[in-house]
Protein backbone atom coordinates (compact mmCIF):
# COMPACT_ATOMS: atom_id res chain seq x y z
CA UNK A 1 0.00 0.00 0.00
CA UNK A 2 2.00 3.38 -1.29
CA UNK A 3 0.88 6.66 0.01
CA UNK A 4 2.11 9.85 -0.70
CA UNK A 5 4.08 11.51 2.05
CA UNK A 6 3.75 15.22 2.26
CA UNK A 7 5.30 15.81 5.73
CA UNK A 8 9.15 16.12 6.97
CA UNK A 9 11.20 16.84 9.77
CA UNK A 10 15.07 18.25 9.32
CA UNK A 11 16.79 18.23 12.76
CA UNK A 12 18.72 21.63 12.47
CA UNK A 13 19.88 22.44 16.21
CA UNK A 14 22.74 20.98 17.03
CA UNK A 15 25.70 22.90 18.11
CA UNK A 16 28.51 21.14 15.57
CA UNK A 17 31.34 21.34 18.14
CA UNK A 18 33.45 19.17 15.93
CA UNK A 19 32.69 22.02 13.50
CA UNK A 20 33.86 24.84 14.97
CA UNK A 21 35.19 27.69 14.64
CA UNK A 22 32.89 27.46 11.86
CA UNK A 23 29.47 27.14 13.60
CA UNK A 24 30.73 29.59 16.18
CA UNK A 25 28.87 32.02 14.58
CA UNK A 26 26.86 30.23 11.73
CA UNK A 27 24.65 26.71 12.44
CA UNK A 28 25.84 23.78 11.06
CA UNK A 29 23.00 23.70 8.43
CA UNK A 30 24.12 26.94 7.08
CA UNK A 31 27.54 25.67 5.89
CA UNK A 32 27.89 25.59 1.82
CA UNK A 33 29.05 22.72 -0.17
CA UNK A 34 29.10 23.38 -3.64
CA UNK A 35 27.68 27.18 -2.90
CA UNK A 36 24.62 26.18 -1.00
CA UNK A 37 24.20 25.50 2.53
CA UNK A 38 23.78 21.52 3.21
CA UNK A 39 19.92 22.23 4.70
CA UNK A 40 18.52 23.80 1.10
CA UNK A 41 20.19 20.75 -0.63
CA UNK A 42 17.67 18.47 1.60
CA UNK A 43 15.04 21.02 1.18
CA UNK A 44 15.23 21.00 -2.41
CA UNK A 45 14.91 17.50 -2.74
CA UNK A 46 12.18 17.15 -0.35
CA UNK A 47 10.59 19.17 -2.45
CA UNK A 48 11.23 17.94 -5.84
CA UNK A 49 9.79 14.32 -3.93
CA UNK A 50 6.23 16.06 -3.16
CA UNK A 51 6.95 16.66 0.11
CA UNK A 52 4.89 20.05 1.04
CA UNK A 53 5.66 21.16 4.71
CA UNK A 54 8.89 20.97 6.41
CA UNK A 55 9.33 21.19 10.10
CA UNK A 56 13.17 22.47 10.84
CA UNK A 57 13.58 22.02 14.80
CA UNK A 58 16.57 24.96 15.69
CA UNK A 59 18.11 26.16 18.92
CA UNK A 60 21.71 27.26 18.33
CA UNK A 61 21.90 30.96 15.98
CA UNK A 62 18.48 29.28 15.08
CA UNK A 63 17.38 33.10 14.38
CA UNK A 64 19.63 32.79 11.53
CA UNK A 65 17.95 29.54 9.91
CA UNK A 66 14.66 31.53 9.78
CA UNK A 67 16.55 34.87 8.34
CA UNK A 68 18.12 32.66 5.45
CA UNK A 69 15.13 29.97 4.81
CA UNK A 70 12.19 32.32 5.43
CA UNK A 71 8.77 31.01 4.54
CA UNK A 72 10.20 28.22 2.14
CA UNK A 73 7.33 29.64 -1.23
CA UNK A 74 10.60 29.69 -2.92
CA UNK A 75 11.10 25.94 -3.52
CA UNK A 76 7.44 25.77 -3.39
CA UNK A 77 6.89 24.13 0.42
CA UNK A 78 5.58 25.68 3.47
CA UNK A 79 8.61 25.86 6.64
CA UNK A 80 7.64 25.17 10.31
CA UNK A 81 10.00 26.08 12.69
CA UNK A 82 10.25 24.84 16.24
CA UNK A 83 12.23 26.57 18.53
CA UNK A 84 14.18 25.74 21.32
CA UNK A 85 15.69 26.80 24.10
CA UNK A 86 18.55 24.30 24.25
CA UNK A 87 18.50 21.53 22.54
CA UNK A 88 16.32 18.70 23.19
CA UNK A 89 18.30 15.95 20.71
CA UNK A 90 16.53 13.82 18.30
CA UNK A 91 13.08 12.40 20.27
CA UNK A 92 12.79 15.42 22.27
CA UNK A 93 12.74 17.54 19.12
CA UNK A 94 9.90 15.70 17.65
CA UNK A 95 7.80 15.61 20.66
CA UNK A 96 8.10 19.19 20.80
CA UNK A 97 7.35 19.42 17.15
CA UNK A 98 4.33 17.26 16.76
CA UNK A 99 1.76 20.33 16.70
CA UNK A 100 3.57 21.13 13.57
CA UNK A 101 3.73 18.00 11.87
CA UNK A 102 0.06 16.92 12.98
CA UNK A 103 -3.29 18.87 11.69
CA UNK A 104 -5.37 18.90 13.70
CA UNK A 105 -4.10 16.20 15.91
CA UNK A 106 -4.04 13.71 13.50
CA UNK A 107 -1.37 10.90 13.38
CA UNK A 108 1.05 11.13 10.76
CA UNK A 109 4.14 9.06 8.88
CA UNK A 110 6.66 11.49 7.86
CA UNK A 111 10.40 11.54 6.77
CA UNK A 112 12.93 12.91 9.23
CA UNK A 113 16.40 13.33 8.45
CA UNK A 114 19.66 15.34 10.28
CA UNK A 115 20.45 18.81 9.00
CA UNK A 116 24.21 18.18 8.89
CA UNK A 117 23.60 15.17 6.27
CA UNK A 118 23.97 15.40 2.47
CA UNK A 119 23.46 12.59 0.42
CA UNK A 120 21.38 11.61 -3.18
CA UNK A 121 18.96 10.10 -1.88
CA UNK A 122 15.28 10.22 -3.76
CA UNK A 123 12.82 11.22 -1.16
CA UNK A 124 9.93 10.02 -3.19
CA UNK A 125 11.34 6.31 -2.86
CA UNK A 126 10.06 6.15 0.89
CA UNK A 127 6.28 6.67 -0.39
CA UNK A 128 6.90 2.35 -0.91
CA UNK A 129 7.22 2.18 2.99
CA UNK A 130 4.63 4.80 4.11
CA UNK A 131 1.23 2.85 3.70
CA UNK A 132 2.29 -0.02 5.79
CA UNK A 133 3.56 2.07 8.43
CA UNK A 134 0.26 4.25 8.68
CA UNK A 135 -1.72 0.47 8.74
CA UNK A 136 0.38 -1.02 11.61
CA UNK A 137 -1.24 -0.93 15.02
CA UNK A 138 1.72 -0.19 16.50
CA UNK A 139 3.95 2.43 15.29
CA UNK A 140 6.65 1.17 13.64
CA UNK A 141 9.78 2.94 10.97
CA UNK A 142 11.73 2.76 8.36
CA UNK A 143 15.76 3.39 8.61
CA UNK A 144 17.84 4.30 5.36
CA UNK A 145 21.43 2.52 5.92
CA UNK A 146 24.60 3.13 4.17
CA UNK A 147 27.49 1.13 4.11
CA UNK A 148 29.92 2.26 7.36
CA UNK A 149 32.15 5.11 6.81
CA UNK A 150 35.73 5.48 7.74
CA UNK A 151 34.57 7.12 11.53
CA UNK A 152 31.90 4.66 11.93
CA UNK A 153 33.55 1.06 11.24
CA UNK A 154 31.56 -1.57 13.36
CA UNK A 155 27.95 0.33 11.75
CA UNK A 156 24.85 0.15 14.07
CA UNK A 157 22.48 -2.29 13.27
CA UNK A 158 22.16 -5.69 10.73
CA UNK A 159 19.34 -5.65 7.83
CA UNK A 160 17.97 -9.21 6.53
CA UNK A 161 15.93 -9.03 3.73
CA UNK A 162 14.45 -5.78 4.63
CA UNK A 163 14.17 -5.95 8.38
CA UNK A 164 16.14 -4.18 10.75
CA UNK A 165 17.98 -6.58 13.75
CA UNK A 166 20.07 -5.27 16.82
CA UNK A 167 22.33 -8.54 16.28
CA UNK A 168 22.64 -9.81 12.55
CA UNK A 169 25.74 -9.25 10.85
CA UNK A 170 27.40 -7.43 9.07
CA UNK A 171 26.00 -4.36 10.56
CA UNK A 172 25.29 -1.38 8.67
CA UNK A 173 25.17 2.53 9.37
CA UNK A 174 22.06 4.59 9.85
CA UNK A 175 22.15 7.42 7.77
CA UNK A 176 20.32 9.73 9.20
CA UNK A 177 17.32 9.45 7.43
CA UNK A 178 14.31 7.96 8.33
CA UNK A 179 10.27 7.64 8.06
CA UNK A 180 8.30 7.69 11.89
CA UNK A 181 5.06 7.64 12.65
CA UNK A 182 3.82 10.42 15.29
CA UNK A 183 2.08 8.33 17.30
CA UNK A 184 5.69 6.62 18.86
CA UNK A 185 6.40 10.13 20.26
CA UNK A 186 2.80 11.33 22.06
CA UNK A 187 3.76 9.93 25.35
CA UNK A 188 6.96 12.29 25.61
CA UNK A 189 6.30 15.51 27.66
CA UNK A 190 7.21 18.70 25.38
CA UNK A 191 10.66 20.00 26.58
CA UNK A 192 11.98 16.50 27.78
CA UNK A 193 15.29 16.13 26.31
CA UNK A 194 15.52 12.40 24.49
CA UNK A 195 17.71 10.85 21.77
CA UNK A 196 16.12 8.83 18.87
CA UNK A 197 18.55 5.44 20.10
CA UNK A 198 16.47 4.00 22.12
CA UNK A 199 13.13 4.47 20.26
CA UNK A 200 15.63 2.26 17.55
CA UNK A 201 16.40 -0.24 19.55
CA UNK A 202 12.92 -1.20 21.13
CA UNK A 203 11.18 -0.63 17.67
CA UNK A 204 13.90 -3.24 16.02
CA UNK A 205 13.52 -5.81 18.73
CA UNK A 206 9.65 -5.92 18.36
CA UNK A 207 10.24 -6.50 15.20
CA UNK A 208 8.83 -2.92 13.93
CA UNK A 209 11.75 -1.55 11.93
CA UNK A 210 12.06 -2.26 7.99
CA UNK A 211 15.06 -0.58 6.68
CA UNK A 212 17.12 -0.41 3.09
CA UNK A 213 20.33 0.11 2.03
CA UNK A 214 21.38 3.11 0.13
CA UNK A 215 24.68 3.08 -1.36
CA UNK A 216 24.62 6.64 -3.34
CA UNK A 217 26.15 9.45 -2.06
CA UNK A 218 26.38 10.43 1.52
CA UNK A 219 28.43 12.39 3.53
CA UNK A 220 27.64 12.77 7.34
CA UNK A 221 29.57 16.01 7.69
CA UNK A 222 31.11 16.67 10.95
CA UNK A 223 34.21 18.05 10.34
CA UNK A 224 35.68 21.27 8.99
CA UNK A 225 38.14 18.35 6.83
CA UNK A 226 34.66 16.71 5.85
CA UNK A 227 33.43 19.96 4.87
CA UNK A 228 35.82 20.93 2.90
CA UNK A 229 36.09 17.07 0.85
CA UNK A 230 32.71 17.11 0.45
CA UNK A 231 32.38 21.67 -1.56
CA UNK A 232 35.25 19.89 -3.89
CA UNK A 233 33.41 16.97 -4.54
CA UNK A 234 30.11 18.43 -4.96
CA UNK A 235 31.42 21.32 -6.95
CA UNK A 236 33.48 18.91 -9.14
CA UNK A 237 29.78 17.62 -10.63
Amino acid sequence: MTMSLKKAMIFAAGRGERMRPLTDTCPKPLLEVGGKPLIVWQIERLAQAGFQTIVINHAWLGEQIEAVLGDGSRWGVQLRYSAEHEALETAGGIAQALPLLEDDGASEVFVAIAGDVYADFDYATLNAHAGTLKSLPEPGMHLVMVPNPVFHPHGDFGLIEGVLSLDAQPRLTFGSIGLYDTRMFRDLPRGTRRPLTPYYRATIASGLASGELYEGLWENVGTPAQLQDLDQRVSAR
